[in-house]
């Protein structure tokens, strides 16, 4: 199966990506390198990770071991904006990128990072300073298109106004939490992305392993699982995918799927890749088999009846 492709900004990526932050994580270096090298194989090429990744840090390092010789294959994003090591690290201050970039380009092993990504809204800093800041790296050759990640509607709004103003690069992309089991950027995010021209790249597309169907009702996760770790992470709201509700929704498009000979992965990521403003999904993965079935998961290509359809049984 040929992979097919989307777009961010001026980027060609698969529309299946890899998103890394089990690398250096749940994953050592010579896992990362077996995960990489099977997502290359199956025609991966765009691979998604942030500075915070693997214990802050490990997952860029890993990620750029692993892809020596192959740079030129793939496109890179990285994000920046989240804690490293103290307050002084983080947020989007024209001081901080100026070093967070130098950082990233060094445990990468590059001298360029294709997608630059804000890893989220920093309200202490006005998003005029976070945008020159970003400009700079461009005309510098650092960075060649910037992204945002976790941002609001009027927040894509505002940015885009800034650089449309300023005249200087504006956001190409727009990284959030999308799945079937999690829709709530369709009401603003994904609005604001199609009047401003983002795409809209989906983080946790199998609702944490919900939508793998590895999770039974009644019983508890497997350990070590990450719906094992959500469970007992107080910050996170993730755990609702185990509701009532969720599970029933996951048990019809369960069937569904299977009515239609495919699997629950396969319909997953393929509803999120049919999507018209989607330019890939990013799902992670532990293993090089999980890598496999994820970048098959786009055969699918689903017609206007199957989308609307699956549109009903996801609304309960």
């Amino acid at each position: 199966m040929t992979m097919r492709t989307g777009f961010i900004g001026s980027l060609r990526v698969s529309k299946v990506g890899l998103g890394c932050n089990n690398f250096g994580a749940r994953l050592d270096k010579k896992q990362t390198e077996a995960v990489v090298l099977t997502a290359l194989e199956q025609g991966i090429t765009f691979f998604d990770t942030a500075d915070i990744y693997g214990n802050k840090g490990l997952s860029e390092e890993y990620l750029g071991a692993a892809l020596r010789g192959r740079r030129d294959e793939v496109v890179v994003g990285t994000k920046f904006g989240h804690m490293m090591m103290n307050d002084a690290q983080s947020g989007g201050s024209a001081r901080w990128i100026a070093l967070a970039v130098e950082d990233s380009l060094r445990r990468l092993e590059t001298d360029y990072i294709d997608l630059y990504q804000m890893h989220t809204p920093d309200p202490t800093v006005p998003i005029e300073e976070t945008l020159e800041a970003l400009h700079r790296l461009v005309e510098q050759g650092k960075v060649r298109e910037i992204g945002c990640s976790n941002f609001t509607g009027p927040q894509i709004d505002q940015a885009a106004a800034v650089s449309t103003r300023s005249g200087i690069p504006r956001f190409v992309s727009a990284q959030n939490h999308y799945s079937l089991l999690a829709r709530e950027v369709e009401r603003e995010v994904i609005p604001a992305c199609a009047r401003n021209g983002l795409s809209v790249m989906p983080y946790c597309p199998l609702a944490s392993g919900v939508l793998t169907g590895k999770y039974q009702r009644g019983k508890e996760p497997p350990k070590g699982s990450r719906m094992d770790w959500i469970r007992n992470d107080p910050a996170t709201s993730d755990r609702g995918f185990m509701s009532h509700r969720s599970l029933d929704i996951v048990d019809r498009l369960g069937e569904y799927a299977a009515d239609h000979g495919r699997t629950l992965i396969e319909l997953a990521i393929s509803w999120l890749a049919a999507q018209p403003d989607v330019s890939t999904v990013i799902p992670g993965a532990s293993s090089p088999e999980q890598v496999v079935t994820n970048s098959e998961g786009a055969g699918w290509r689903l017609t206007d009846r199957q989308l609307v359809e699956i549109g009903i049984i996801t609304r309960g």
